[in-house]
């Protein structure tokens, strides 16, 4: 038996799992990874990053303290293989180099820059790997990250079409929601720029007959949603909510002061700011798809990455 860790490292989050793997498996459609260790550090790299176009040093001290943190636990795992693909922030930064520095000191690894391309591939493999039901397809996979969204849109196990597009919950909230709560023009702006990169968005979104939603800002519209007592994935993991209640939660979320967002049981502090703008990206994207509700799957590109070393082992 091996254990591989993956690492997202996006805008807002930086993500580590650590999943045992028992020999090499041929066709894993269908089965789960034995995870053994799944961490969330909110460090918002991307901090500045969509006015300044270089990583804030204050941003890299978060991050580099969080990876601080997964390298001992991959030390006490020992872990075999470590895959690191690094995201919308780095790829956007003049000074992306001192933090791949930083990433090989501490984890003995460069960090992959990956396309917009790969990235959503590597959603979509996690996310549909871990539908316990099968989905009617085609299938449209919604990762909203906090300076990019993927859409991708893809049958049999496999993307059809894909695109990274340049919002996120973070970008947009910096950009465009500056008042607590944001005001109807700053919502009115940041609407009409999601719904210009969904206009010049080359996935059809209407063809989709299932929407799977990833990754945090979905998962905690979820949460809100189900009024859960605090975050809690197996609860979260599958659920089917009905598109009526999904905007009605991104109403709620975006009418709120931060304060009163962070008194919301499942709300984590390093996302109450700017789920507004996360919330507004997901109800637009729904507002395009024929479909009745939400998909949410706690798989996401994280347990893509961690397969992708299953498959490819060297």
């Amino acid at each position: 038996m091996s254990s591989v860790a993956a690492i997202d490292c996006g805008t807002n989050t930086i993500k580590l799992l650590i999943a045992d793997v028992v020999g090499q498996v041929a066709d894993v459609v269908g089965q789960d990874l034995d995870v053994r260790v799944r961490e969330t550090r909110m460090v918002r790299l991307g901090q500045g990053v969509d006015r300044t176009g270089r990583l804030a040093g204050e941003a890299l001290a978060r991050a580099f303290a969080a990876l601080d943190e997964y390298a001992e636990l991959i030390r006490e795992h020992r872990v075999s293989r470590i895959r690191f693909c690094a995201t919308s922030a780095t790829r956007d930064a003049a000074n992306g180099d001192v933090f791949a520095a930083g990433v090989r000191e501490r984890l003995g690894v460069g960090p992959e820059v990956i396309t917009g391309a790969e990235e959503a591939a590597l959603a979509f493999d996690g996310a549909i790997r871990n539908l316990r039901t099968p989905p009617v397809e085609p299938v449209l996979v919604v990762d909203i990250g906090g300076g990019s969204t993927e859409l991708i849109l893809g049958s049999s196990g496999s993307p059809d079409a894909a695109h990274s597009m340049d919002i996120g919950s973070v970008r947009l909230h910096e950009r465009h929601l500056h008042t607590d709560p944001p005001t109807a023009d700053e919502i009115a702006a940041c609407v009409a720029d999601i719904d210009a990169h969904l206009d010049a968005c080359p996935v059809d979104v209407t063809r989709a007959a299932t929407l799977v939603g990833v990754a945090g800002t979905v998962l905690t519209v979820v949460a809100v949603a189900l009024d859960l007592p605090a975050y809690d994935r197996d609860a979260i993991d599958q659920t089917v909510l009905p598109v009526g209640e999904v905007r009605r939660v991104v109403d709620r979320l975006v009418a709120l002061p931060v304060a009163d967002r962070l008194a919301l049981p499942p709300m984590h502090p390093g996302r109450a700011d700017v789920i507004d703008a996360g919330a507004l990206i997901l109800a637009r994207v729904l507002a395009r798809a024929h479909v009745e509700s939400l998909v949410a799957s706690e798989a996401d590109i994280l347990d893509g990455i961690a397969w992708s070393m299953v498959e490819s082992p060297g």
